[in-house]
């Protein structure tokens, strides 16, 4: 990868990594527009992540994550925060690798636990178990694929949106 690499990048981890408010530091030191496919859902439909598990589902959801994915990723944003989940269908992953540069925004599960519990969202795939174990769980069952996208891994746990969002910066320069 070199300088000129102007590709968007896209940030991948387990919910409670601080993938949305990394991308929104993101894009203000960088000039860029930031997406966020949970957000950019939950506008368009003007129900909860959490609602739409329910109905029409996680499958309708995942689709519709690839397909503002790619929305997105034609309109030319510069950072897109994805879903936990983004990785577990092959045709995003192709995706992401062909036309971003991929940042895993790594999180020890009991510290995206205390996250997701502070942030008071309902989030579907954490119920029935206490978060850090399904937390645990989602992290052993995508950990090869958040592997497979990412080009760059960058640990979150103890550090502020701003200071991964600069971690992000000096690897993606360090790789030019």
């Amino acid at each position: 990868m070199h300088s000129t690499d102007s590709r968007p990048i896209a940030l991948v981890g387990l919910m409670g990594a601080g993938k949305s408010a990394t991308a929104r530091a993101l894009g203000e030191r960088l000039g860029v527009a930031a997406a966020d496919l949970d957000s950019m859902i939950e506008a368009e439909s003007g129900e909860s992540v959490a609602r739409l598990f329910e109905n029409p589902g996680e499958a309708w959801f995942r689709t519709r994550e690839g397909e503002l994915l790619a929305q997105a990723l034609d309109a030319r944003v510069g950072v897109v925060a994805c879903g936990g989940g983004v990785v577990l269908d092959p045709r995003h992953r192709a995706l992401l690798r062909a036309r971003c540069r991929v940042v895993w925004l790594e999180v020890d599960p009991a510290e995206a636990a205390r996250r997701v519990a502070l942030d008071g969202a309902s989030r579907p795939l954490l119920a029935g178990a206490p978060a850090s174990d399904r937390l645990s769980e989602l992290l052993a069952a995508r950990r090869a694929l958040y592997e497979e996208v990412a080009a760059f891994r960058i640990p979150t746990d103890g550090r502020s949106p701003g200071q991964v969002a600069d971690a992000v910066l000096a690897a993606l320069k360090g790789a030019s």
